[in-house]
């Protein structure tokens, strides 16, 4: 067995030589936390955001990730608009992440996760656009020695009516780069924006319809060489020993190593499929580590027996006395939920391309996080972290997977250093490494309990989780008050009136590798939420979205969209004979969604989707088109999650090995799906994460009101359901 060697050479001079990139940086400022600079080059770089060329094209630049997510688009959106840009006039760029480093993280967050890009992201972006303009107006003032406040720019031409003189950015950006960066700018009033809210083509859309779409498993580099991985298979299981002698003589390999300080074997060769061919033949022994008998059943049992432990944490929003409420209640009514754990399975495996220089390393990678990532190569290197170079390239799927575990790039780093200096070494995961080390969605168990009285009000509500932790777990945050605020969202603030509510969170780990799936916490608490809410409406008699209303407060935002789904569904009309309605709403990411699903079932137990109507609230929709993409996209999630999503555990390893025992929604399964965009203003929202939390509860809510039969677990194949 060999461990990677790192040059120390290479690592010294690394460590102590700082990379410079071109371009000159004449003014620094920090307005709103964000630190802006200026450069005088034919690109003028009004501010961080903003280049301005000759030709008055604008260039804005984009710091998170694209994944088909669309926001790549909508996020430069909001910067051209408050800078009165013409859209046809504008480009959009990656940020240098190696920039981004040096400059002390200056773009800000890079991460693309938790629908973060628009709702955490808007306002400094719009202050980008509007300071740009601001420079503009004043380097056009100075140049006519005219009042500023005379001044008016529109779709790219920056006018001074009392003098009838125009002109394009472009002649201004050179003294606009040079202009004080003013300390406070006026955003726009909604009702003057002319780029944000319009439905702009999509920058992506053309190059993944074509091929030429470049992901990082498509890197290739003159004198590549490849690595194929098999890891421990049962999670956290170490190296024992292994023979590699044979694998050394077959054509192609180059070496045979340890790393993942033994949890892990790799296999360099001169193309992939001879590394993995060469991996499939070693014999390798493992280390259980004591995990290795594990299962689901032993899970089942071990959460189960948290359902009734004496020490879970009370979650904050807790009020009344439930338990006096529940004894007094005239009816009250029980039941237990359980998710499984979940795999993201990105089209695009695990894999990541490196390259170490003697001055430099160089990364390609497919990632929710490149700031993350360059972080992590420096850290596994031990070289400083501006010698790293992170070139963006779009990812083909993420869910969550891409979005700060770092195993698959630290992987690369480890085997690339044991490679003379200079070599490009790609990385790629099997189909079946990526699904069976994974870093899951957690499994979860849910208690409820709730009481009505005589007029069907719910006078109390009792909830238990028991799951893992993810920020515990995979972050090492530790739990404040010993609740996981991400596993119990959607019971921490009922959007439902209940006087007497209790609700409490036990944490239950195991040794099944955790992580964000798409929709996180919002994927899994609906799903017991909103079909515990509907049986507490079947037990008084009532229709389930009727209750609903009943239970919010007019001004709660989760009746404003419950009322648009439920319009939009015809929830007051019949629907056609033999089929039958469901529905749901959460308020995941701070927005606000709800969904009808219609199914027929018949004898056999397939569940025929008629139709799905998502609504959303986002307060202020940026991109209409690519909400309404995002929400049918999340639909594809929900409904191969509902009747096939599961990961389940066998002598500490995972069975599901690939698309054949763990199902995605067919083509010629997709259901017809009706877009509701209620936005109210006022606030900004997530839009990636939130269309999948109504969904399933809507869709089980359906076929109970089909069947009869209340499904409490998950997914339906389990319960002998199919699609039609």
């Amino acid at each position: 067995m060999n461990n990677p060697k790192i040059n120390n050479a290479r690592r010294n001079f690394l460590m102590t030589t700082a990379a410079v990139s071109g371009g000159f940086a004449i003014g620094l400022h920090m307005p709103s936390g964000k630190l802006q600079a200026q450069q005088a080059d034919q690109n003028r770089r009004v501010n961080i955001w903003v280049e301005i060329a000759d030709d008055s094209t604008v260039t804005i630049k984009y710091a998170r990730s694209e994944m088909g997510q669309g926001s790549m688009t909508s996020a430069p959106q909001l910067v051209a608009d408050e800078l009165d840009a013409d859209w046809e006039q504008v480009r959009i760029e990656y940020v240098d992440v190696n920039e981004h480093l040096r400059m002390n993280s200056a773009w800000g967050d890079m991460s693309t996760v938790g629908s973060r890009t628009i709702r955490s992201s808007q306002d400094y972006l719009r202050r980008a656009g509007a300071t740009a303009r601001a420079m503009m107006v004043a380097a056009a003032a100075q140049a006519w020695n005219v009042d500023a406040a005379e001044i008016t720019v529109q779709r790219g031409i920056v006018r001074h009516a009392g003098s009838n003189r125009e002109t394009g950015f472009g002649a201004l950006a050179a003294m606009a780069a040079t202009m004080a960066i003013p300390e406070d700018v006026t955003l726009k009033d909604p009702a003057d924006w002319h780029i944000i809210g319009q439905s702009m083509p999509r920058i992506d859309i053309p190059a993944s319809v074509n091929g030429s779409q470049v992901y990082g498993i498509d890197v290739e580099l003159p004198g590549m060489v490849y690595a194929a991985v098999a890891q421990s298979p049962v999670f956290g299981g170490k190296v024992r020993l292994y023979d590699a002698s044979t694998a050394r003589t077959r054509r192609g390999v180059i070496d045979v190593l340890t790393i993942e300080d033994g949890g892990a074997v790799a296999v360099i060769a001169d193309n992939w499929w001879r590394a993995k061919q060469a991996l499939a033949g070693l014999e390798i022994e493992w280390d259980n580590q004591g995990n290795d008998a594990v299962s689901s059943e032993s899970i089942l049992a071990y959460f189960r027996s948290n359902l009734e432990a004496d020490d879970a944490a009370p979650l904050p929003n807790n009020q009344g006395d439930a338990d006096a409420a529940l004894s007094s209640a005239a009816q009250v009514l029980e039941a237990e939920y359980f998710t499984p754990f979940l795999s993201h399975t990105p089209m695009e495996p695990m894999g990541a391309t490196i390259r170490i220089n003697a001055d430099r390393v160089d990364v390609w990678a497919s990632t929710q996080g490149a700031a993350g990532e360059a972080t992590t190569v420096a850290n596994t290197l031990q070289v400083a972290v501006d010698s790293v170079y992170f070139h963006r390239v779009q990812a083909g799927g993420g869910f969550g997977r891409r979005g700060g575990a770092g195993d698959y790039t630290r992987m690369a780093a480890q085997i690339a250093a044991s490679l003379p200096v200079g070599t490009p070494l790609k990385l790629l995961w099997t189909r079946e490494e990526d699904m069976q080390h994974d870093f899951y969605r957690p499994l979860a168990m849910y208690k409820l309990k709730g009481g009505l009285d005589a007029s069907g009000n719910i006078t109390g509500w009792k909830t238990r989780i028991a799951s893992g932790s993810i920020l515990n777990q995979m972050n090492g945050v530790p739990l404040g008050g010993g609740v996981d605020m991400i596993a119990s969202e959607g019971f921490t603030r009922l959007p439902y009136q209940v006087p007497n509510q209790f609700h409490d969170f036990k944490l239950s780990p195991t040794h099944v590798p955790l992580g964000f799936w798409r929709t996180v916490g919002w994927s899994q608490t609906p799903f017991a939420r909103e079909q515990f809410i509907d049986e507490l409406a079947v037990a008084a008699g009532e229709d389930p979205y009727q209750f609903r209303l009943r239970h919010m407060a007019e001004d709660e935002l989760s009746r404003h969209i419950l009322q648009a789904v439920a319009e939009a569904a015809g929830w007051d009309t019949a629907p056609p004979q033999g089929v039958f309605r469901g529905i749901a709403t959460t308020e995941p990411y701070d927005s606000f969604t709800a969904s009808v699903v219609e199914v027929s079932v018949n004898d056999a137990g397939q569940v025929k989707i008629h139709r799905i109507i998502q609504a959303i609230n986002p307060g202020h929709a940026v991109n209409p088109d690519n909400i309404e993409a995002q929400l049918e996209g999340a639909t594809v999630w929900a409904v191969s999650a509902a009747f096939w999503g599961e990961i389940t555990i066998d002598q500490g390893r995972v069975r599901e090995g690939n698309f054949h025992d763990y199902r995605l929604l067919r083509l010629s399964q997709m259901p017809p799906v009706e877009v509701v965009l209620a936005p109210t203003g006022g606030f900004w929202g997530g839009v990636g994460e939130p269309g999948q939390a109504p969904l399933i509860p809507a869709l089980c809510n359906a076929i109970f009101a089909a069947t009869g039969i209340r499904v409490r677990s998950l997914p339906l194949k389990q319960h002998g359901l199919s699609l039609a």
